[in-house]
């Protein structure tokens, strides 16, 4: 089953968040897993450090392992990896130096919006761009990690779709009474998925109890990768969504709110958006086939889905094959 994960190139090459940079220390090992790769995180002073999680002596986890000295040492015999990856001390032979062979499979990872991203392949990507980061007049608030027990594109399609929002987000994001979809445009650029002007009515779309017919653009920049923008007058609000691939039919979910008013805290922000999340996951948990249909033959779409429509034409195209169907 790993095998068949891993050989999608598409996801393989990107990068993913695996962990919150806070998260990852020089003090323990962290594990994660990645497309079915089970990943031992680490620190040596400001380089992260990604592995297999493997001890390639008995394959012992190394996450089950003790950082010392800018090394990390398997719980099992005790055999020891410099950040480079090579193995420096072998404790039942210790005056012979290490085989060459005897080296950890190293991942490239790098550390942006306070994450750790990480890439199973060879990509020539920076990590996705999230357009309020350094514009100093936005609070960026992180919510999550959100735990899915569905597969990635499942849950960043439930992010593109505002058609739910009268019924799974009743009394929030929208209203039974008022469930119309205006007819909006989606397409597929050099950049991904763009969706413009796209409105709906929301009795509460910011948490601040006030009701108002909101316009969004959407963008899709990577597989599993969302970001959405209000562009309607008034307070300014954005999103960055990013799911991480565990496995096909398990993903977590990270983001970061953007606001540029100070009508609430950070707390009452992320309490919404923890509410907002937790009614979508059961949702997109009954979703069957779990595995997201990429044949638009398979299922019946309405105008209200053309950004959903985009998004499934869009990873047919870049040959998607992991959480599709």
């Amino acid at each position: 089953m790993q095998q068949q994960q891993l050989c999608d190139t598409v996801l393989a090459n990107d990068w993913h968040v695996v962990a919150r940079s806070e998260d990852v220390t020089s003090e323990k090992p962290l594990a994660v897993k990645l497309l079915g790769e089970d990943i031992v995180l680490w620190r040596v002073g400001d380089q992260v450090c990604a592995w297999r999680d493997l001890c390639i002596h008995r394959g012992t986890r190394l996450s089950l392992g003790r950082i010392e000295n800018e090394t990390i040492i398997c719980p099992y015999h005790g055999w020891t990896y410099n950040a480079e990856g090579r193995c420096v001390r072998i404790p039942a032979h210790p005056e012979q130096i290490p085989p060459s062979k005897a080296r950890a499979k190293v991942y490239r990872a790098t550390e942006k919006y306070g994450w750790v991203w990480v890439t199973l392949g060879e990509t020539t990507q920076d990590v996705p761009i999230f357009e309020e980061w350094d514009d100093p007049s936005f609070r960026k608030i992180h919510c999550g990690p959100y735990t899915y027990k569905a597969s990635g594109p499942r849950a960043v399609e439930n992010f593109l779709d505002v058609a739910h929002f009268p019924f799974v987000h009743q009394g929030y994001l929208g209203d039974p009474i008022d469930p119309a979809i205006n007819d909006y445009t989606a397409e597929i650029t050099p950049e991904g998925v763009i969706a413009r002007d796209i409105s709906v009515w929301q009795p509460n779309p910011d948490g601040t109890g006030e009701g108002k017919r909101v316009h969004y653009t959407y963008k899709v920049p990577r597989p599993l990768s969302a970001y959405f923008m209000k562009t309607s007058t008034g307070p300014r609000f954005a999103m960055f969504f990013t799911v991480t691939p565990v496995s096909e039919q398990e993903s977590i979910a990270w983001a970061y709110v953007a606001i540029d008013h100070t009508d609430q805290t950070d707390e009452e922000v992320r309490e919404f958006q923890n509410i907002i999340t937790l009614q979508d996951i059961p949702v997109v948990e009954s979703q069957r086939p779990e595995l997201l249909p990429l044949d638009l033959q398979a299922e019946l779409h309405l105008r209200s889905d053309r950004t959903s429509i985009a998004y499934r034409k869009w990873l047919r195209q870049l040959g998607l094959s992991f959480g599709t169907a």
